[in-house]
């Protein structure tokens, strides 16, 4: 683990863990083209059916919810390991390129980090673009979030202690719910965990080309991803939607952020560390050099995965 800030400490590998390409050739050969290349709703279906766990750990109290929201109800999905008592709380948004993923596809990630760090999980079925673009699923997680804080007694949750958390297009979302709640003195968050997020809105980056056939995700799928989440073109610059284009990132949660040699993504999870770093906030950068995108979902099968999400649940139990 680098708990430095970026990748110069962090050692060059030429081919990925040989768990995790064993993974990725049984991916290959399902014969699934990349998300870019499906419509959305085909692209949903495909992403659900591949990810959702069979395998995750039993967890004492699982509950699905709605929640008011900005425009309609949000569901939810509280996983609680002890629910006779109150415990602190980790609000969870899914990765998906923000077009895909369901409460079913980050079920397995979800039960073991309740487990794990012995948490209450909060998971947020936010909208999903194209039908919902920027920034109705944001406005969704950070309802989520306050509802929480309000209510999150009535679920076992301790409202003294929030924090936020996400995969991918998720770890963007909590970056930009922790710039919200500071811009908009919405509730207190204890503490984020960005796990291989989006943080930038261009294709700037060099990890987009040495990594632009992925696996697992490409380019191609980074490019689409900004196309389908923002209406404007003008977005490209909002900090909610770009949290690495915020002007200050003065007084925000500290942060857990992890990020994958292999993945397209690698650079700009990276530029978010530096920039907290930076800006005075407390940043651990756990960087695996030999994992592919969303490689903490591959734990059943990958031990470098398994280790990571290890210490992703030890710094939620214990505090960065």
């Amino acid at each position: 683990m680098d708990e430095g800030f970026g990748l110069a400490s962090a050692p060059a590998v030429d081919a990925l863990d040989p768990q995790a390409q064993a993974v990725v050739d049984e991916v290959s050969q399902l014969g699934i083209p990349e998300w870019s290349a499906l419509d959305v709703e085909s692209a949903r279906r495909i992403e659900d059916e591949v990810f959702s766990a069979s395998d995750a750990p039993e967890v004492a109290r699982i509950t699905d919810l709605a929640i008011p929201g900005p425009d309609d109800e949000i569901p939810i999905r509280v996983y609680h390991p002890a629910p006779a008592a109150h415990r602190p709380t980790l609000v969870f948004f899914h990765g998906g390129l923000w077009a895909m993923g369901t409460l079913d596809s980050i079920d397995g990630v979800c039960r073991r980090l309740a487990v794990r760090a012995e948490c209450v999980v909060v998971s947020v079925d936010y909208r999903l673009a194209p039908e919902h673009p920027f920034p109705a699923g944001l406005e969704d997680c950070v309802a989520a979030v306050e509802w929480v804080a309000e209510h999150g007694s009535s679920i076992g949750a301790d409202t003294d202690s929030i924090s936020v958390a996400g995969t991918s297009a998720g770890g963007n979302l909590a970056a930009a719910t922790c710039l919200s709640v500071r811009e908009f003195d919405g509730p207190a968050i204890a503490s984020q965990f960005l796990l291989y997020p989006m943080t930038d809105l261009s294709l700037e980056h060099p990890s987009l080309e040495e990594n632009s056939e992925g696996p697992l995700l490409t380019r191609r799928d980074v490019a689409w991803a900004h196309e389908t989440y923002l209406e404007s073109p003008y977005h490209r610059h909002n900090p909610f939607a770009a949290p690495l284009r915020a002007s200050s990132h003065t007084g925000l949660p500290p942060a857990y952020v992890v990020t994958a040699g292999f993945d397209p993504l690698r650079d700009e999870g990276a530029a978010y560390a530096n920039t907290l770093s930076e800006a005075g906030v407390e940043v651990v950068h756990d960087h695996e050099p030999a994992m592919p995108h969303g490689f903490l979902s591959l734990t059943a099968d990958v031990d470098i995965a398994d280790a990571a999400l290890d210490r992703v649940a030890a710094a939620m139990k214990t505090g960065l």
